[in-house]
């Protein structure tokens, strides 16, 4: 009995189910806010810092700095004073993920931020790494 390379192949690749959407590690929850007045409220904000195993206050104090305004935390969403679009919240939020969630090393988003006397690292549980975050 004889085998053609090919037709194994082509046999090997049709049984195999085809990926079809990309999925990452790091998935945030869908961004769901609203503007009323001068007021922006994202209501999953909980939820979000869950996803990027951060603390929310923690989240919350960027985002206020971020935007230069202030902003509380009621229950599970965050309140913001001013107006502020759904594109330039994303921006905040991947800026974020950049700096003080994924690894710079190993690009992972496995790390937690460990604060030692005055400093804070940023402590990858993928590689071991270990670099200086700035404070916030």
């Amino acid at each position: 009995m004889k085998y053609d390379y090919d037709a194994l192949l082509k046999k090997a690749r049709s049984q195999i189910p085809e990926i079809t959407s990309k999925q990452e590690r790091l998935e945030l929850p869908r961004l769901n806010h609203s503007v009323i007045g001068m007021r922006t409220i994202i209501y999953n904000f909980k939820e979000i810092a869950d996803a990027l195993n951060r603390d929310p206050q923690h989240l919350l104090k960027f985002l206020t700095r971020e935007t230069a305004t202030a902003a509380t935390i009621q229950e599970s969403r965050a309140i913001f004073k001013g107006k502020f679009s759904h594109e330039t919240i994303e921006r905040l939020l991947q800026r974020y993920m950049e700096t003080f969630v994924t690894c710079p090393v190993c690009k992972r988003p496995d790390t937690k931020i460990v604060k030692e006397k005055r400093l804070s690292f940023l402590v990858c549980e993928a590689c071991g790494a270990r670099s200086a975050v700035q404070q916030l």
